[in-house]
């Protein structure tokens, strides 16, 4: 179908557009911004008054729960809040069950997604055989299977040597291994270390925790040469070794979640255990370190950490409760948020969800336009109405899991319409 979006604010931070203009989209891909090629016949116009035009939305931390836990979230239900969210690329960790690390599970799972045509896939391998820790996966056969990196997901690597061979392994062949720098010993806890986990009387989970994991992932990098991408960084002091690190040429990358940026460990209210999080909600100073880090670059990309939860999992005490929160739908109107509160602005905030992501996946530069709008490339777009106003009610989220810290908040911001290869998916 030619599509004709009309009156938008085109938003691209990859191409350092920002400006009122209109966009043609014919067989699947972005035919004009701006000029509209000679000839073109629209069969459907679409009226962008007073929303942004946007590249979909790429989410580097997003649970889809099959195979395994479908009891928790389907591919239906998981692509339909992605596409909901304006959200039209997403990784999936491989903690799923059976885990990702055979090519036949991957394969399957991205035939399962392209049958839905809605969001795009991108899956991470597991890094070692069932994330046990002991044996390497066979990486080379799950690249081929389509795997764009190598993850332990939320199970810490115990086992310093074998890291130590699975970055020398991913080095050699140009591999991203991408890890959430954990302690396994320190981090047990369900609250992070502070006041209000000792009044609490809950486990903590002290910052040495990630700065320990940190520190012996940096030193092996640097005896390696293997490139890391870190997930979902928490605190102040794992800020500054990320940020001396990069000023080392090392080549890392890291992102944060929406929970982390929004939200601090008092937010947790009375054993709140839509709040039971992982990592952990920290102090107010973290808060503040992660978004002065995310406007500068130091962070490099904002995720939804999507994790939907069964309501027996977290209708439990908060320190038996499931960690985890549905945040597809609300990625895009938290990041406006923080573009508006921060000062970073709204091209930062559109940035760190569409091309900043796109890179890390090595897919912006491979000629697919995943994560920017270019002429010829794939017309992936997220049509969205920066100033709409609306409440979280959990029930109205399309995702399966249906708890979120943020429920009963107001929000600013929503996709009215969102494109995946010029097909309107939403809206």
């Amino acid at each position: 179908m030619n599509i004709h979006i009309t009156n938008g604010r085109v938003v691209d931070p990859a191409s350092g557009i920002d400006k009122k203009a209109d966009i043609a989209i014919a067989d699947g891909k972005i035919a004009g911004i701006g000029s509209i090629p000679a000839g073109f016949k629209a069969e459907r116009t679409i009226d962008a008054a007073g929303c942004i035009v946007a590249p979909g939305l790429v989410d580097l931390a997003a649970r889809l729960r099959e195979p395994g836990y479908e009891h928790e979230g389907m591919l239906e239900s998981e692509m339909a809040a992605a596409i909901a969210g304006g959200v039209t690329s997403l990784v999936c960790p491989p903690d799923t069950d059976p885990v990702l690390d055979e090519p036949g599970l991957v394969e399957m799972l991205k035939f399962r997604a392209e049958k839905l045509q809605c969001a795009r896939l991108f899956p991470l391998g597991a890094l070692t055989r069932n994330l046990a820790g002991g044996v390497l996966t066979e990486m080379a056969e799950l690249t081929e299977a389509g795997c764009i990196g190598f993850s332990q997901a939320d199970v810490p690597l115990a086992d310093t040597q074998v890291l130590q061979r699975a970055l020398s392994y991913a080095s050699t062949f140009g591999y991203t291994v991408w890890l959430r720098p954990q302690d396994r010993d320190l981090g047990k806890g369900v609250a992070a270390s502070g006041p209000l986990a000792t009044r609490l009387g809950l486990a903590g989970v002290p910052v040495s925790a990630e700065t320990i994991a940190i520190f012996t992932i940096l030193e092996l990098m640097k005896a390696t040469g293997a490139r890391v991408h870190l997930c979902r960084i928490s605190s102040a002091r794992g800020v500054a070794l990320v940020r001396e690190a990069k000023a080392q040429g090392l080549p890392l990358t890291c992102d944060v979640s929406i929970n982390s940026l929004h939200l601090v460990d008092t937010d947790i209210g009375y054993f709140d255990s839509r709040a039971r999080l992982n990592p952990p909600l920290r102090q107010q100073g973290d808060r503040e370190a992660l978004s002065a880090a995310l406007a500068d670059g130091t962070i490099d990309a904002l995720v939804s950490d999507h994790t939907p939860v069964e309501a027996d999992a977290k209708t439990l005490p908060f320190a038996e409760s499931e960690a985890g929160a549905t945040g597809l739908e609300l990625l895009l109107p938290l990041a406006l948020q923080w573009g508006e509160r921060s000062g970073a602005g709204v091209a930062r905030a559109i940035e760190v969800i569409t091309s900043a992501p796109a890179r890390l996946l090595a897919v912006e530069d491979a000629g697919t336009g995943i994560g920017r709008l270019v002429e010829g490339g794939v017309a992936d777009l997220c049509i969205a109405d920066p100033g709409l106003e609306w409440q979280v009610l959990p029930d109205a989220l399309k995702s399966q899991g249906k708890h979120t810290p943020f429920a009963g908040y107001p929000m600013q911001g929503r996709a009215r319409h969102t494109l995946v290869a010029g097909r309107v998916v939403h809206g």
